[in-house]
């Protein structure tokens, strides 16, 4: 080798230069092929070795770093995912929070308003004897002497507007009369208490009121108890 590098640039004889191509067997290099070698080839072959080296380098960090975002942005889907899903949870939690909310409160209202419309119910029932009182007391007047006594005319009189002015107050406060004379007969509104066949009325229409009734707020707080018309036997 020492022979070869002084003689570049110089033709060497065949005979004294053999490349040994095979066992036993040499083979001359010619010299025009040799003399294009150079120390410049040598130097810029290393160089070259050198950038690719550099090149690889810079991919593998690029690719590390690549990884590496990856990762991140993977890890970030991650949680993204599931701060989605709790804020949808949390979401849901709140309509029905929300619903349940405005529900209550229109259940609140109307037994607010239940409340208020038959707070007097039990107060109510209790003036209603009064009132049949003086029903009766009116009934025991009669037409004839009403007609003959004026101090009979003036006792009923009064009688008869005291009872009036009590139903005027019952009925602004929601308390009204129930009289179902002439009626078909509501269970829901009436109390039976007897039947009598009537040829000339209808059957199961109320031809007597034994007791008025009295609804508050259009509920029932005492059925009328009434006489209906008992229909024909089949």
């Amino acid at each position: 080798m020492r022979s070869v590098y002084r003689s570049v640039g110089k033709t060497l004889p065949r005979s004294n230069f053999m490349l040994r191509t095979a066992p036993n067997h040499y083979t001359p290099i010619s010299s025009t092929k040799f003399n294009t070698f150079s120390f410049r080839t040598f130097a810029d072959a290393a160089k070259g070795k050198t950038e690719d080296n550099a090149n690889t380098s810079a991919g593998a960090e690029d690719a590390s770093n690549l990884t590496v975002e990856q990762k991140t942005i993977k890890d970030l889907e991650v949680k993204l995912e599931s701060k989605t899903k709790d804020a949808l949870e949390l979401r849901d939690r709140l309509l029905r929070s929300v619903a349940d909310f405005r529900n209550l409160q229109e259940v609140t209202k109307k037994d607010v308003k239940k409340a208020k419309d038959f707070a007097l119910q039990k107060f109510a029932k209790d003036l209603l004897e009064s009132v049949d009182n003086f029903g009766h007391a009116l009934s025991a007047f009669k037409d004839e002497d009403v007609k003959k006594s004026k101090e009979i005319n003036d006792l009923y009189t009064g009688v008869r507007m005291t009872r009036d002015v009590f139903l005027n107050t019952l009925k602004k406060h929601g308390i009204e009369k129930l009289d179902p004379l002439g009626e078909v007969f509501d269970p829901n509104k009436h109390e039976a208490t007897f039947e009598l066949p009537q040829p000339d009325k209808e059957p199961g229409t109320v031809f007597h009121v034994q007791q008025l009734g009295y609804t508050l707020n259009e509920r029932v707080i005492r059925p009328a108890k009434v006489g209906i018309v008992k229909g024909s036997d089949n």
